[in-house]
Order: C-alpha cells, then sequence, then structure tokens
C-alpha cells in the first residue's frame, strides 16, 4: 500500500486519492480472512469492508475510491485492451471471484460514477504498486496527506 501511494503522489495524483492509494486494502488487515477467501473462491468486498471502515474518519474523496478499486479493475479490462494481461497474477485471479469483465451495461454505468476517475487512478497506482524492488516514503511521509484527508469534527 506504500508503494500504491508513492506511486499516485508521483503521478501528481490529487492528495485525497493518495491517501486512498495508502489505504485502500485496509479491509484485507480488518477482516484477515477476505484475502485467503478469494484463493477460495468467496469475495468477501474487502473494498466495502475498508471503505466503510474509512468512513468513521475520512469523507468520500478518500472512501469512494477505495470503495470502487475493485470495479476499476473490472472496468479497465473491458474498455482498455491488454489491461488484463499487464495484471498481476493474484488479480487475475481476483478478478473471477469479484464479478469478471464489466458487461457493456456496467461499464456505461461505471462510467457515471462521480469518483471513477479517482478510481480508475487509485487502481493504475495499485498496478504500478507490486514491485518488490521498489523503494518508498516512510509511513511519516504521508501524515500530513491524512490528517488533512481527516473529516472536520
Amino acid at each position: 500500500m506504500l508503494q500504491s501511494a508513492a506511486v499516485a503522489q508521483s503521478q501528481g495524483a490529487p492528495d485525497a486519492v493518495v491517501v486512498a492509494a495508502l489505504l485502500h486494502d485496509i479491509g484485507y488487515f480488518l477482516y484477515p480472512e477476505s484475502e485467503t477467501s478469494v484463493h477460495e473462491g468467496r469475495n468477501t468486498e474487502h473494498e466495502a469492508l475498508g471503505a466503510a471502515w474509512l468512513s468513521r474518519h475520512f469523507g468520500s474523496d478518500v472512501t469512494a475510491p477505495v470503495a470502487l478499486h475493485v470495479e476499476a479493475k473490472r472496468y479497465l479490462c473491458a474498455i482498455e485492451p491488454g489491461y488484463f494481461e499487464q495484471l498481476s497474477d493474484a488479480s487475475r485471479a481476483s478478478l473471477i471471484v469479484q464479478g469478471g469483465i464489466m458487461r457493456e451495461g456496467e461499464v456505461a454505468a461505471f462510467a457515471k460514477e462521480p469518483e471513477c476517475q479517482a478510481a480508475v487512478i487509485l487502481r493504475r497506482a495499485d498496478d504500478l504498486g507490486k514491485d518488490p524492488t521498489m523503494r518508498t516514503p516512510p509511513l511519516e511521509h504521508f501524515r500530513a496527506l491524512m490528517t488533512a484527508s481527516l473529516k472536520q469534527a
């Protein structure tokens, strides 16, 4: 997740999307069975679980891209030739239990989502954030962005 945030930031993503990239897979940490269930053919919707948990402290500019990052993968597979082939093995395997490649009607509906582009930016950063040799800034580097993204009480 640090890699995804570093990629998003290096590509000039809005601050809220960088925070979303940092936190997008939090559902796997909150509900550890989520990650293994995908390999067992079950979808526990880690993205929805994580977005719901994050919504206690962050607004929709952070939580919507988190909630939509799996849909963004399905969307990009449908609209972009070669996208599926460049996915990691784990992302390809999880795609099946996450609904597969979007159909035409789903593509049109997703494209109308207000946070569609933010989710696509997050998804692309996630795809590039799987390099075991990548060096990233420490978590502390993102503290100010996270703090600025918190809901005002």
